[in-house]
């Protein structure tokens, strides 16, 4: 009896075809500076400019994709910076992925890490655009490149980071009202912990009972001082505490969270897969965020989650004060992520006071909504980035 003959010469020649096609042809990197509809501020700066470095991809078959590495304030939040984005990725990233296939991510992700050590909002800026040119070239959206969505929209919170509390009321009643945010996320660490408190009293009398009040110290306070202001966080109903010590404290990060009801968000304490592993051991908090500039690509970062969920821990969707082009690469991976649970704060496009993209993402019914088109599904907005261009 005769054997059928399986032919798999054709497959194999198209496949081929097709890397060649997707090879990478050049990367190139631009700094832009997007002004903020107001001071953001931060337990150690202030920004009314928001800094990203756009990383343009451009493959054999002329689609070229877009990403984005977004910072605050300089080298402060941690430690790249748009100047050091830039030269990471002109002088080091690029070269290591010039000619290999678009479609080779985790291979890609390899070169790079052998280019160079972190530099992770670098990384994740490239790989983002190579989702981008590689879903457009094959008419999908990076979601489906991720592993498919399960969720098409997620919840949003929106940060008050002005240090008024008569001004934040206001700014958040009309969140409210216009029905785009009931989460709010109020950052501390500027100011001393009574005047902190005393503006989120004014918060949680100015907006009632019923809306969820999140905090963020920035890595503000000292053990000490979780100790003796955070019972009062929990008379207030704060539901979530982010980042209360120094990321270098895990030890007093782990006593803290043992001492108090409300769950503690681990930030800047955790950005590789080991580091997040160890602050779930010990017990560092309960809940982790997850952010690009953290994990250094998209594949990577859905690792983090994984590592993070095996832990114990929840999820939560952090950012950067990215533009519509950093938050539809992150909304990419959290689409795709079998559990969020406490939504993502992606509210980065609507406190720039001109987005860089035609169509800014869609936010409805206090929710934010992944762009469903090839790649990333958003379209740069290429006179809003010569205008805010650094001018070498």
């Amino acid at each position: 009896m005769s054997r059928a003959v399986i032919e798999i010469a054709e497959p194999v020649e198209r496949v081929q075809a097709h890397a060649k096609d997707t090879a990478i042809r050049s990367i190139r990197a631009t700094i832009v500076e997007a002004p903020t509809r107001r001071r953001h501020k931060l337990s150690n700066t202030e920004v009314t400019h928001q800094g990203y470095v756009l990383v343009r991809v451009l493959l054999d078959n002329g689609v070229t994709g877009i990403g984005e590495a977004s910072t605050l304030g300089g080298p402060r939040w941690a430690e790249e910076s748009v100047e050091s984005i830039n030269a990471a990725v002109t002088n080091y990233l690029a070269p290591a992925l010039l000619g290999q296939p678009a479609l080779a991510f985790e291979a890609n992700a390899l070169r790079m890490s052998k280019a160079a050590t972190r530099n992770f909002a670098a990384k994740g800026a490239i790989e983002s655009a190579l989702l981008d040119a590689t879903g457009k070239t094959l008419g999908l959206p990076a979601s489906v490149l991720l592993g498919g969505a399960v969720r098409e929209r997620m919840e949003v919170i929106w940060a008050l980071a002005s240090g008024d509390s008569s001004q934040e009321v206001e700014e958040a009643k009309e969140k409210l009202r216009r029905r785009e945010h009931r989460q709010f996320k109020i950052k501390f660490g500027f100011n001393r912990p009574q005047v902190d408190l005393k503006r989120l009293q004014a918060l949680r009398a100015g907006l009632g009972d019923e809306v969820r009040l999140i905090v963020d110290v920035n890595q503000g306070w000292t053990e000490a001082e979780c100790i003796r202001f955070m019972p009062a966080l929990e008379e207030l109903d704060v539901a979530l505490i982010e980042q209360p010590v120094s990321a270098l404290q895990l030890e007093a990060m782990a006593r803290v969270a043992a001492r108090t009801s409300i769950p503690l968000l681990v930030d800047e304490a955790a950005f590789t897969k080991e580091e997040i592993a160890r602050a779930g051991a010990m017990g560092c908090g309960s809940v982790y965020s997850l952010k690009l500039v953290k994990s250094g690509g998209l594949f990577e970062m859905k690792r983090a989650a994984a590592v993070a969920s095996a832990h114990g821990l929840e999820l939560y969707g952090g950012c950067l004060l990215e533009s519509s082009i950093g938050a539809a690469a992150h909304l990419a991976a959290f689409a795709t992520m079998p559990r969020l649970e406490w939504g993502t704060e992606h509210f980065g496009p609507r406190i720039l006071v001109e987005d860089l993209v035609v169509k800014p993402i869609r936010f409805d019914e206090f929710e934010i909504c992944a762009p469903d088109g090839p790649g990333l599904g958003v379209e740069v907005d290429e006179d809003k980035i010569r205008a805010f261009a650094r001018k070498d």
